[in-house]
């Protein structure tokens, strides 16, 4: 009998990384995989799921205007309870430490269905930062039966929480096996298409005489203060450097069109963007000479396209890139911020350092890692 699973996941940057164990889930006949979509996030998940071609079997539709935590983790755990009523999987995969992540794999704890957690055992050691993700994630590791971590850092992370070491295993993170898909993809797509994307922004991009910056600040925990700290450090920068520049895909969060738009907005040299499509920010990534983010993911992904990194946060959870000298932790402040961009665009043996390492998070395979553990383990318990 095949194994029967269900993938759950709900924001965008979830189900880039869902979908390439999806796709993967769906070769093997040994399986059959099912995915429910909470749409924590709905206009840029569905441009993931159109991209890797994927349709869910399940919809929760949950995303509404100034939604909270509370409602939030409240209608995905009455969604799946519905679901499970109908449908009870071996086990249930989720990612992270979203809360479609805790309150999916909470609703599976309640039914009693295994569960496995992919980017397992990260962790900051500050509970409140990044809120409330470092809490969702420690939680869905005490409920989850197998934990799949990307790093040996993660692994370590989890023993020492005192999760049995047969439960885990590395696995390398699954972003690196979906940025290797697009990027392959992305090489078959003419200029011209680019062109017509980006108009004259697009000359500036290819434009070899010029430095081009590319940012992200979306971050709960960066509203209000680090992000317009982040806004003031990128137009200083701007108005200091005429020759470089600046893109940012802004965020459709009010807390974050209001401070970028209004300190940003003039200036010649920075162009404010909507939220690109997976595709079009690789290229956006591949382009670039510098990455300035407070995202997760785009610490994995830039050091694979040979990127250096500038996080505008004061803690991480992926130290293993800071390690090794491919990502700056420059903090929320602007003078740190400003300082450490111009450190490493001005400074050519730095720059070059920072560039080298890219294979930090996996080598594209992580996914068949997670099928080939299941397949095993739950093989062995249903014959128990």
């Amino acid at each position: 009998m095949p194994i029967d699973v269900l993938t759950v996941f709900g924001t965008r940057p979830e189900a880039i990384k869902m979908a390439p164990v999806v796709v993967e889930l769906n070769k093997d006949n040994n399986f059959n995989a099912k995915v429910c979509i909470t749409a924590q996030h709905r206009q840029m998940l569905d441009q993931v799921l159109d991209l890797f071609d994927i349709t869910p079997d399940y919809d929760l539709n949950i995303m509404a205007p100034g939604q909270d935590l509370p409602g939030l983790t409240a209608k995905i755990l009455v969604g799946m309870r519905n679901i499970f009523s109908k449908y009870q999987p071996d086990i249930v995969l989720v990612h992270g430490d979203t809360t479609t992540c805790f309150a999916a794999g909470l609703a599976a704890f309640y039914e009693q269905i295994q569960i496995g957690h992919i980017e397992a055992g990260l962790r900051t050691g500050n509970l409140l930062s990044p809120f409330p993700e470092e809490a969702n994630r420690i939680l869905i590791d005490k409920l989850a039966n197998y934990h799949f971590a990307p790093t040996q850092t993660a692994l370590n992370n989890l023993i020492n929480e005192n999760i049995p070491r047969d439960n885990i295993v590395v696995t390398g993170n699954t972003v690196i096996d979906a940025l290797l898909m697009i990027k392959d993809r992305i090489q078959t797509y003419p200029d011209i298409f680019w062109y017509k994307q980006y108009g004259s922004l697009y000359d500036s991009i290819i434009d070899n005489n010029r430095k081009f910056i590319l940012i992200t600040g979306h971050r709960r925990e960066n509203f209000g203060k680090g992000l317009l700290n982040l806004c003031s450090a990128i137009k200083e920068i701007a108005l200091e450097h005429s020759d470089w520049d600046f893109v940012y895909p802004v965020h459709m969060n009010p807390n974050v069109q209001e401070p970028v738009n209004n300190m940003l907005g003039n200036l010649e040299n920075v162009y404010l963007i909507a939220p690109q499509k997976y595709d079009s920010f690789v290229w956006l990534m591949s382009k670039c000479d510098l990455i300035v983010t407070d995202s997760g993911g785009i610490q994995e992904e830039g050091p694979v396209l040979g990127k250096p990194i500038v996080v505008t946060r004061n803690i991480t959870e992926r130290p293993e890139a800071i390690g090794v000298g491919a990502v700056i932790l420059a903090g929320t402040k602007q003078k740190d911020i400003v300082e450490t961009i111009e450190k490493i665009l001005l400074r050519k043996d730095i720059y070059e350092k920072m560039s080298r390492h890219n294979n930090i998070y996996g080598d594209g395979y992580a996914s068949l890692t997670i099928k080939n553990f299941l397949y095993n383990h739950i093989k062995q318990s249903n014959n128990k």
